[in-house]
């Protein structure tokens, strides 16, 4: 992603809220922003109170005081602008692999999003070279190690801070690491010097989480929809039936996930000829195992899981989120509204879903690859069975990350540490929560990838009867990067190349293109 060029769709921030879409836009696909004229208004206003209250004898918490267990410690204003500096440089000790830089990105934008709200008492010439430094394609390195999501994410936001200032490293448009300094006068942009709140103001917030869950919905959102494409075409590939996935039964259970991911099931199975071979009088399977007929009651939790965390995402991209904050009436208070755990849990609930569907997928999966199970299909899918493997192993690769994944869904929002002295005495590790969804979501893209490897492959061997138009388009969109059934040969690519096309939602895309849009 480079610098923004003209004519790239501007999205502007001001005292209402951000979309998640928006949030996903600047993040990941390089939007450009500014801040309105109300904005600029509200943070002019919300200066004037705090340099009223630096000018105060009473002690007021990150003006005039140290920060968290030193919060008793009265600075004289003579040592103010080092007090802002220091906690920038201090609280910048991230540590580990380098956070993607989307992450970075969505985390400098919510934090500039708060700070328009005119409650952190920034001056707006600071809020400006954020956002020119996010238009310039500057982006903070630092480490995945180090918030505790309380006071928000403190850690993570203060190398975002440090940058501003020019110091630290980040990376330029073109994504090489350079020094702040040098990168923002490449931009023309001058470093910031901080004066009194901000650099508490740019560091105390839920961004990163926030920002990690944003993208998250915008991936699961895909792999929901990718779920029931892959989920349609093992129910044909497995001889199946659609039966129980017939409005007036799903009815019966009123939750409206499973409604969608029902009706999806009976677009992408329509006018499939395979189903239609064993619908006779003469068929004697009763019923599907749980793991196809199943499906939709999955994959609708799931929805209903992603729609209660939008929800929460969408109240926090609502908020105002710093300590102390800045009133309308002039006050500026202390509070715990930088706590992370509503963000936290909802990151948490997420990986319970994206656990379960993997883990349905790779039933099916396995289920294809049984003789005993897969109604007629040769054992693993192989060309000539004992000579070869067929697709064996990449079940294993699935129930390798499904256990993964497993692991990933235990909740990070429960495991409190203390810090600070004990002031910070109860944390909620939203953070933490973000970075195992990011995995886990990177490993159920890989599970759906090897299903509709596997079921494409078994479509494929029940020829000369046709699969549906849909999951048929699927199976063609497939074949342009993966062959089709033969003897054994290098699969590592071919998972790899299944994995890119599902990422990029090219399955989706394919069946769509047949069903019309799936929501």
């Amino acid at each position: 992603m480079g610098a923004v060029r003209a004519g790239d769709p501007l999205i502007e921030i001001g005292t209402c809220p951000l979309t998640l879409a928006q949030v996903v836009a600047v993040a990941r696909r390089g939007a450009v922003v500014g801040l309105t004229g109300d904005a600029l208004a509200a943070m002019a206003q919300a200066r004037a109170r705090v340099e009223e209250q630096a000018a105060r004898s009473t002690p007021v918490y990150g003006i005039s005081t140290g920060f968290g267990a030193l919060a008793t410690r009265h600075i004289d204003p003579a040592q103010r602008v080092r007090l802002q500096i220091s906690l920038v440089r201090s609280h910048a000790a991230t540590s580990g692999a380098e956070v993607e830089r989307e992450v970075v990105r969505a985390m400098m934008l919510l934090r500039l999003a708060t700070l328009a709200t005119g409650h952190t008492g920034i001056r707006p010439r600071t809020a400006l070279t954020l956002a020119s430094m996010l238009n310039a394609g500057i982006t903070p390195v630092l480490g995945e190690y180090g918030s505790l999501g309380c006071s928000g994410d403190l850690a993570p936001l203060a190398h975002c801070a440090l940058a501003l200032t020019g110091e630290g490293d980040v990376r330029d448009c073109s994504g090489a690491v350079l020094p702040a300094a040098a990168a923002l006068a490449a931009a023309g942009l001058r470093p910031v010097e901080l004066a009194a709140k901000e650099g508490l103001a740019l560091v105390n917030g839920t961004d990163g989480m926030l920002g990690m869950l944003a993208l998250a919905v915008e991936d699961l959102r895909l792999l929901l929809r990718t779920a029931d494409v892959a989920a349609a075409m093992s129910v044909e590939a497995l001889l199946g039936t659609d039966r129980a996935f017939a409005a007036d039964l799903i009815a019966l259970r009123p939750h409206p996930g499973q409604a969608v991911s029902a009706a999806n099931l009976r677009a992408l199975l329509e006018g499939s000829l395979i189903m239609e071979s064993h619908r006779g009088p003469d068929c004697n399977r009763v019923q599907d195992a749980y793991s196809l007929r199943c499906a939709p009651q999955v994959a609708g939790a799931a929805r209903d899981t992603l729609a209660h965390a939008v929800a929460v995402a969408e109240r926090e991209l609502a908020a105002a989120i710093d300590n102390p904050v800045v009133l309308p009436d002039g006050r500026v208070e202390s509070n715990g509204n930088f706590h992370g755990a509503p963000v936290a849990y909802a990151l948490d609930f997420l990986a319970i879903p994206v656990a379960d569907l993997a883990s349905m997928s790779e039933r099916r999966t396995d289920r294809m690859l049984d003789r005993a199970r897969s109604a007629g299909l040769p054992p693993f899918l192989a060309e000539d069975p004992g000579v070869d493997s067929g697709l064996m192993i990449a079940q294993y690769t699935q129930a390798s990350i499904v256990a993964e994944l497993k692991r990933l869904a235990v909740p990070a929002s429960v495991d409190s540490l203390p810090s600070s002295g004990m002031q910070e005495d109860h944390v909620s590790l939203g953070w933490n929560a973000a970075r195992k969804l990011r995995r886990a979501l990177d490993g159920l893209t890989r599970v759906l990838a090897i299903e509709i490897l596997t079921a494409a492959r078994a479509l494929d061997l029940r020829a000369p009867l046709r699969p549906a138009p849909a999951t048929a388009a699927v199976v063609a969109a497939l074949r342009h990067r993966v062959p089709p059934p033969g003897s054994d040969r290098f699969l590592a690519p071919e998972i790899e190349a299944a994995v890119r096309l599902v990422r990029k939602g090219v399955p989706l895309d394919a069946a769509e293109a047949v069903t019309g849009p799936l929501p």
